[in-house]
């Protein structure tokens, strides 16, 4: 991080930064009567959309802020997580991961939904009215992801448990969808752990250290 920022700075994560900035377009529009029915339009996604609408709109889902709070919450979140992971992950996997992130927030709704909230894992028909959880299930899941990649269990086990809390504290959808988020993420680097642990991989793995990549300047 440090060599990577002392090297370029703020051109280090330019994804990141046009995430910010595309953010911060999004919520300035959508409080605009002119802007507020085209951001839907985009990047609104909600369980009661057509499957094919919503994954067409899922990857500007992803910057379009939550209405009823703070958007510097969003940018803040965006710059530090996508920007750790930009520089750490590379500007390939980082949108990847989040996009994993996302998307599995927004399938779950639909399964939920339809089990009804009679069970366990369900959420009630009203939900399905109710715009998704936007950047945050992506930055979930890339802090996550981080926390694995690079041994960091003690950042991804609080990271989890806050989302745990938010689900018993305030039973909603954006909570239950940072928690598919995780999940999907977690099912991830359990594949990436067995394909790294298999035989001759343990031994190649042990001679080179700790098998991490360097990092993405």
């Amino acid at each position: 991080m440090r060599r990577a920022l002392a090297a370029r700075q703020w051109r280090a994560a330019p994804l990141t930064m046009a995430a910010v900035c595309l953010t911060a377009a999004f919520q300035f529009a959508q409080n605009r009567s002119w802007g507020y029915r085209f951001v839907q339009n985009v990047g609104a996604v909600r369980a009661e959309d057509p499957l094919w609408l919503a994954l067409l709109r899922t990857p500007l889902s992803l910057f379009v802020p939550a209405l009823d709070l703070p958007v510097w919450g969003a940018l803040v979140q965006i710059l530090l997580v996508f920007g750790v992971a930009e520089i750490c992950l590379g500007r390939w996997r980082t949108p990847a991961v989040a996009y994993l992130a996302t998307l599995a927030g927004t399938l779950y709704a639909r399964v939920a939904i339809a089990l009804g909230p009679q069970s366990a894992l369900g959420l009630p028909g009203a939900d399905a009215r109710v715009v998704d959880a936007g950047p945050s299930a992506a930055v979930v899941g890339l802090a996550v992801f981080l926390g694995w990649r690079y041994r960091a269990y003690a950042t991804a086990t609080v990271v989890s448990g806050a989302m745990v809390v938010e689900v018993l504290l305030k039973e909603n959808l954006a909570g239950r969808e940072h928690l598919a988020a995780i999940v999907a993420v977690l099912v991830v680097c359990g594949v990436c752990e067995v394909r790294q642990w298999r035989p001759g991989r343990e031994r190649a793995g042990s001679a080179s250290g700790s098998g991490l990549p360097p990092i993405q300047s």
